[in-house]
């Protein structure tokens, strides 16, 4: 059975297909259309997930989309009449509903089928509950509590449930107006990042400052018992003057959402491009303190509620990785589990899970262990764009030799790493999420004070302070942090243990923490195998691992990673089997 599961007409759209539970493919649509957060209809990432199964429109047994219209009808009502927005809220709002309501009509003429085909085989998945199956349905665990919190989907922004086995019983939700997600993006506007999806930049930032602000940005959230909360709605303008967004194809874009009384507060907003003040760093610091208060507060009122040791996260806010890694340490969960792709792109995955599970009552036999779902290319294919690349390649001096053992390709790479080049890694399948995982990487070595500072300025060309995460050998994890358990998804931060900090200061953030990956020999063989290469020419088992893009999605195919490598200072590329270096 065949289940084709989709984000539309949001941020973040991307697609995926079950096979009798199983994952096949996972992919987000922004890879293909090379614009991050890509918004609108996933056409590409339908097509390569099809294409990826052998599947015909035709044999797709169900759809799912992780949006429903009509969902929470009656308190939208009830908010419209009490509140009475804009008129231009409510039309922009009927606008994207709209277009989502005609999806199985976009979805029939893109596959070449009837719409009444699709609508026979069609399931709305509201928004939250694709994000609380994205992370249990894939998890490891029988029973879990699950929690998702995000700005806002379907009207809701925070939801709580128990998953056992083939269900989820919601427990508890938090209604617009009112979001965590919406006060960290209320804060990230202010700090002069405006772009959707600028959040992580202000928890990259918030190690530089003191927590001064915290008294202030209290007053921009109240707990509320039973582990709610209720923002100062005076603070904000989403709610009433309305947010101008557009979620048509391109990239997603939202004005600001908050009021003239958040200066008031805090002083004059940072516009874009001046410079970052202390003032900036304690905000951004003092930002993470209120944040980390407010979830701790909904995850603890979900333990005593559930009794449950085990926890399943996701949405938006599952993606602050310094959030994840204290969350063993202030609740009483003990184990954790965050799918690497827990903002708005995982709920294509939640729709299509919901389904199989909650929908069908089929059993469950897949599990997540890993985030290599998309596509891949092999050598014959990585021949052919170094062959249609010759020119620029010959011009930038580039020798090219083609190594058939792998281990003589890790032992190699791994010395170009130590000598302090900087390496592009495109191996395997492409990942699935925010975070490069091993084969759509740029690498380098971890032990050079200065390599953070030069990957920023001749490879990333952004912010100084931005940090780069450790990849390291699974059975090394213990030795260089301190309470971190394995997570392969790059998604939680620990401390650095304070004797490996000069061993590995490219990788250790301000604070001495890092967004560490742990690599697993059988999740991720060869990447495994090049750490280990590593670790035996340097007694190291660390490398430095950022996204192999520079200010653009992470590439997809060869060519994209030959474009991105000519046009930066990276030294080495090693695609495959072939290894490109500049003179």
């Amino acid at each position: 059975m065949i289940v084709l599961g989709i984000n539309a007409f949001h941020g973040d759209v991307s697609a995926v297909l079950l096979r009798d539970g199983e994952l096949v493919a996972a992919v987000e649509e922004e890879r293909f259309r090379r614009v991050k957060h890509w918004a609108g209809f996933p056409r590409e990432a339908i097509r390569t997930c099809m294409e990826m199964a052998g599947v015909m429109p035709k044999e797709v047994d169900h759809f799912a989309i992780s949006r429903n219209p009509r969902a929470n009808l009656l308190r939208k009502a009830i908010f419209t009449l009490l509140n009475r927005p804009r008129l231009g809220l409510v039309r922009d709002r009927a606008k994207n509903a709209g277009r989502v309501l005609d999806v199985t009509n976009i979805l029939g003429e893109q596959l070449g089928v009837s719409s009444k085909v699709v609508r026979e085989r069609f399931h709305w998945v509201e928004h939250h509950p694709a994000h609380l199956a994205s992370a249990f349905f894939v998890s490891p665990f029988d029973e879990a509590a699950v929690c998702a919190i995000d700005g806002f989907g379907d009207f809701v922004s925070t939801s709580s449930a128990i998953g056992r086995g083939t269900a989820l019983e919601v427990l508890e939700r938090v209604y617009f107006p009112h979001s965590l997600g919406l006060v960290y993006l209320a804060i990230t506007q202010y700090l002069g990042f405006p772009k959707y999806g600028d959040e992580y930049k202000v928890m990259g930032l918030a190690p530089y400052g003191a927590p001064d602000y915290v008294g202030a940005l209290r007053q921009l959230v109240h707990l509320t018992p039973e582990g709610g909360f209720k923002v100062d709605l005076s603070y904000f303008r989403h709610w009433s003057d309305g947010v101008s967004m557009t979620w048509d194809d391109g990239e997603p874009t939202m004005g600001p959402v908050y009021t003239r009384k958040l200066e008031e507060l805090l002083g004059p907003a940072r516009n874009p491009g001046e410079p970052l003040e202390s003032r900036h760093e304690a905000i951004a610091a003092s930002l993470q303190v209120v944040f980390e208060e407010v979830a701790f507060h909904v995850l603890n009122a979900l333990h005593r509620k559930t009794r449950v040791p085990r926890l399943c996260l996701a949405g938006g806010c599952a993606m602050n990785s310094v959030l994840n890694g204290k969350i063993r340490e202030r609740t009483p969960f003990q184990e954790v589990y965050i799918q690497p792709a827990a903002a708005d792109n995982g709920t294509a995955l939640g729709a299509a899970f919901y389904v199989w599970h909650q929908v069908l009552r089929q059993p469950r036999r897949f599990v997540m262990e890993h985030g290599f779902w998309g596509p891949e290319f092999n050598d014959a294919e990585i021949g052919e764009a170094l062959k249609a690349t010759s020119q620029e390649l010959t011009e930038q001096g580039c020798r090219i030799i083609k190594v058939e053992d792998e281990d003589e390709l890790c032992r190699e790479t791994s010395e170009r790493i130590a000598e302090g080049k900087i390496v592009g890694w495109f191996q395997g399948r492409m990942e699935w999420g925010a975070r490069a995982l091993g084969n759509r990487s740029i690498l380098a070595d971890p032990r050079r004070p200065d390599m953070r500072e030069i990957i920023n300025t001749r490879i990333k060309f952004r912010e100084k302070f931005r940090p780069f995460a450790p990849s390291i050998l699974e059975e090394s994890v213990h030795e260089y942090f301190v309470g971190a358990v394995p997570d392969p998804f790059m998604i939680q931060v620990y401390p650095v243990r304070q004797d490996k900090r000069s061993v590995i200061p490219a990788v250790t953030h301000v604070d001495g923490s890092g967004r560490l990956q742990t690599v697993n020999r059988q999740a991720n063989p060869l990447y495994w195998q090049l750490l280990k290469a590593f670790e035996k020419l340097t007694g190291v088992p660390v490398l430095l691992n950022t996204s192999f893009n520079e200010n653009e999605p992470i590439v997809h195919k060869p060519a994209e990673a030959l474009d991105c490598f000519l046009r930066t200072k990276m030294d080495v590329l090693v695609m495959g089997k072939y290894v490109v270096e500049k003179s």
